[in-house]
């Protein structure tokens, strides 16, 4: 039961952030989480999120903020995204055993590839407990 619950919470605050978020411009989701990134400036980007792990016994919430490296790496072609950037969160245990919740940082690199004006789908590898594990694969919508 903890694990559906887990699973409604996730899908709820994709759906209200999305329905209160101010200033995204895209959501992206993969298997096991979802961010939403407002920009701040041409190449930043600001990421609240939500992820969980495979087993369901975690929570995590996070923030991260992107660097864009587009314009340093002379990428012209609109279809490719470069960015790295840090990322701090908390993580509420919900499983049967005795863990603490906790607070943790953590780097990430990324690559996005969109195949259309709207879609594309990206690849993160990064550290830390609290950034949807070690990194991430899913899906982006520009909004």
């Amino acid at each position: 039961m903890k694990k559906i619950t887990l699973l409604c919470v996730l899908i709820v605050a994709g759906f209200a952030s999305n329905v209160f978020g101010q200033a995204r411009s895209e959501l992206n989701f993969g298997l096991i989480g979802v961010n939403y990134e407002i920009p701040v400036h041409k190449d930043i980007t600001i990421a609240p999120g939500a992820s969980t792990n495979f087993d369901l016994n975690w929570l995590t919430l996070n923030v991260k903020a992107n660097y864009y490296f587009d314009s340093l790496l002379e990428l012209t072609d609109d279809a490719w995204d470069v960015y790295g950037g840090a990322g701090a969160g908390f993580a509420f245990y919900n499983g049967n055993d005795n863990k603490d919740n906790g607070f943790d940082i953590g780097l990430h690199v990324g690559g996005r590839w969109f195949w259309n004006d709207k879609w594309g789908i990206y690849l993160e590898l990064g550290g830390g407990s609290t950034q949807g594990a070690t990194g991430g694969l899913g899906l982006t919508v520009k909004l």
